[in-house]
């Protein structure tokens, strides 16, 4: 007999993968993992094969991560084991189809309830490109950009699941004479991010570069949308605010972080020698670039592939810093890479870049031109990354439709 590997792995959701995503099917809502277009039940596949242990087994009981994520490391590290063994083993088809429904059959909901979130700005080449057009007289990067992960904290109450509008958001716009005018944005935006979201529970605070794998579960695709324009009126002196917090969507999947030993890179070289913090050489484990493209999706059409591996700072360094100050960690933490931009128009992480501010128009295949978002509009960030074996990760999909503001 045949194993559910064999007959149900497909690209980029296959063993080396195994993500997780809170679901909802037949009136129900249970943590799940994928394996090909079947969606399991994890806890009703705990019910036909032996092995788990009690603590991993009821987080898993659960109808989301939360509870896993407070479990720690090393039930992380049982229950990914338990996982590849069941859906391995030379008879495992026939449990895993009684636990599993076609991925067509459930709803997405939050994977996990976000508690912190901090938004970093990682990519040298999109802090260089808004810095040259939100500050045209000044050098692209401030002068700390490149000594530790620039980041802001954010909003957690407006993260939401992949599948959810957005509405559009109002505020104070700029205008010409300096004098501010109240309405909708006009420069609705996305960025393109990769999302990590952290458990367990340090024994201190800070939690070093080399301890960061312990404590960030897994990754997911992440889209911070962006109002330019209210952006662009109240960051200064001190950082976003309503510009970025009336929503930030988490892609359905939660790729184990354990998956990604195979996508790891160098990191593009640093100019300047870093901190000993952030220090991510061999004695601390080695750097934790990540080889993941991304594809920015707009109505059906691709405009937009980012290469995360061009990422100045790893995901290790961003939790490092976020800590070093004695900030506790808490399981639900999560951060943002910032937007994932490269050198070429192509692999742009956002209109704001790929219109260059408005000034040059996107054109679309249908011969439209564009420059930022507009109503009905939908946006669908995917991703790929290599996986053990010469298996390709997938991480699903992150999507949200513009709805108009409201008043409208």
């Amino acid at each position: 007999m045949s194993s559910a590997a064999d007959k149900y792995s497909a690209h980029g959701f296959g063993v080396a993968n195994l993500p997780y995503a809170s679901v909802t099917a037949d009136d129900r809502t249970y943590l799940a993992t994928r394996l090909g277009d079947r969606v399991i039940d994890i806890a009703a596949l705990a019910e036909r094969i032996p092995g788990l242990d009690e603590v991993t087994t009821c987080a898993v009981s659960s109808p989301n991560l939360d509870e896993l994520l407070a479990a720690g490391v090393e039930h992380w590290d049982r229950l990914r084991r338990w996982l590849i063994e069941s859906v391995s083993g030379q008879w495992s088809a026939i449990p895993v189809e009684a636990a599993s429904v076609p991925v067509a059959a459930v709803a997405y909901n939050m994977p996990f309830t976000p508690a912190d979130y901090v938004d970093y700005y990682a990519s040298e080449d999109h802090a260089s490109n808004i810095g040259r057009m939100f500050r045209p007289d000044e050098a692209p990067l401030k002068p700390n950009w490149k000594h530790l992960p620039v980041g802001y904290h954010g909003r957690s109450g407006t993260v939401v699941a992949s599948g959810t509008d957005i509405v559009r958001p109002k505020g104070l716009l700029p205008r010409p004479g300096g004098i501010p005018e109240f309405g909708a944005s006009e420069r609705l935006d996305i960025e393109a991010e990769m999302g990590f979201v952290c458990g367990g529970a340090p024994r201190r605070h800070e939690v070093t570069v080399s301890e960061a794998p312990q404590y960030i579960f897994g990754a997911f695709l992440f889209n911070d949308w962006s109002a330019r324009d209210i952006q662009n009126f109240e960051y200064v002196p001190l950082g976003p605010n309503l510009g970025k917090s009336f929503a930030s969507t988490v892609g359905a999947w939660v790729v184990p972080f354990a998956a990604l030993h195979s996508a790891r890179v160098d990191p593009p070289r640093r100019e300047f020698p870093i901190a000993d913090y952030l220090a991510d050489g061999a004695q601390a484990g080695g750097p934790w670039g990540l080889d993941i493209t991304l594809e920015v999706d707009l109505d059906g059409e691709i405009v937009s592939r980012p290469e995360y591996r061009s990422m100045y700072w790893t995901p290790p360094q961003m939790l490092s810093h976020m800590t070093i100050n004695g900030a506790s960690l808490r399981p639900g933490d999560m951060f943002g890479s910032g937007t994932i931009s490269g050198p070429q128009p192509s692999t742009r992480g956002s209109f704001m870049e790929l219109s260059w501010g408005g000034r040059e128009p996107l054109t679309l295949r249908n011969g439209a031109e564009m420059t930022f978002l507009q109503d009905g509009q939908t946006v669908t960030l995917r991703a790929l990354a290599p996986g053990a074996g010469g298996e390709s990760i997938s991480f699903g999909e992150c999507a949200g439709t513009i709805l108009p503001a409201t008043g409208h």
